[in-house]
């Protein structure tokens, strides 16, 4: 005996029901491999420049601190008048 209509069509819908969701993830796949929108880019770009930015603050930051570190350091070292 062959297989009856019933477990044809359970079949038939366990097979279509993987096909479709497949290809769905497929798609969903090759839309994340596409370059990101224009606002995304320039969005990204306006934090790149915004991180560059905070980044020259910080380094001019350290380099008045060490400068200040430098002279309280030197006045700690020079001898003082009367003491």
């Amino acid at each position: 005996m062959g297989p009856t209509a019933v477990e044809l069509v359970g079949l038939i819908i366990v097979v279509g029901t993987a096909a479709v969701t497949i290809v769905k993830v497929a798609r969903l796949w090759t839309s994340r491999l596409q370059s990101p929108s224009a606002d995304v880019t320039a969005r990204l770009e306006a934090l790149e420049r915004s991180v560059e930015h905070l980044q020259q603050e910080q380094a001019e930051t350290q380099e008045r601190l060490d400068f200040a570190e430098r002279l309280l350091s030197k006045s700690r070292e020079e001898p003082r008048i009367g003491g």
